[in-house]
């Protein structure tokens, strides 16, 4: 049986004499999307980062496709096939909409610095497929006639929109999100959750941390649970809105 995509195991993260993750173990299959959710505090973000490579963990192994993360830089990871978007949007806000996407191309050009730097005929060669790579991940979000605009003229979330685009720029085969339906309506959400599915259907894992419920039910194949940093509960959907640990954690024991 093949591993899958994204193997953590026993993850254990401290701060000092704060322990922000326990023992966190879960998987991600290609094509799966999988939700991480947990009351504020519980360690979603901290996971991510772990996996991302911002924070080393204590113990335990994070794979990528089998091969161990451990002391890899998060450039690495990148060029490896994890990408992650972030709570807040982090945009150039005086790059165009295309150039934005452009900047995160920049993992697969294959021609050296150099040859950049003196144009030669196989870097602008280069140059050309990778705009023309960006136009058609804007074309995939939604954004393709947004391309020439200033990526400060798009709309909230549109903004994320465009952080996702320029992850699959990077065309990872792993992808976080972190909290990618935070301020939409509940039509930008039913849009987000189609663009999801697609992103799935060419083979993509999908790790997403929200706080919408509604949202996560929907979308996902598989939910974690966390509380204090611990894992409480792994499930489908349905498992997960019957567990009385979850509703417990969230409503508190006295709901």
């Amino acid at each position: 049986m093949a591993e899958p995509l994204l193997v953590v195991d026993k993850l254990e993260k401290r701060f000092g004499g704060v322990r922000a993750l326990h023992e966190v173990s879960f998987t991600v299959d290609p094509g799966q999307v999988v939700g991480l959710i947990g009351p504020n505090g519980s360690g979603k973000s901290t996971s991510v980062n772990v996996i991302a490579g911002v924070f080393p963990p204590n113990s335990g192994e994070i794979r990528l496709g089998g091969k161990p993360l451990s002391g890899m830089a998060i450039s690495s990871r990148v060029c490896l096939g994890l990408a992650r978007t972030f709570q807040t949007t982090s945009l150039f806000p005086d790059f165009k909409v295309l150039d934005q996407v452009l900047a995160a191309c920049h993992t697969r050009f294959q021609k050296s610095p150099v040859s950049a730097v003196l144009r030669r005929i196989g870097s602008r060669r280069e140059s050309r497929e990778q705009e023309a790579r960006a136009g058609k991940v804007l074309e995939f979000v939604g954004l393709g006639c947004r391309a020439n605009e200033a990526a400060s003229s798009l709309s909230s979330s549109e903004q994320r929109l465009l952080m996702i685009a320029s992850a699959l720029a990077s065309e990872p085969r792993l992808l976080m999100l972190d909290e990618p339906a935070a301020g939409m309506v509940a039509q930008e959400r039913k849009e987000l959750a189609r663009l999801i599915k697609r992103i799935c259907e060419r083979g993509i894992g999908v790790l997403v941390i929200e706080h919408h419920m509604g949202f996560i039910m929907e979308i996902c194949e598989k939910i974690i649970v966390l509380d204090f940093g611990e894992k409480i509960a792994e499930g489908t959907p349905s498992e997960i809105g019957r567990n009385q640990a979850v509703i417990d954690a969230y409503l508190g024991k006295a709901h």
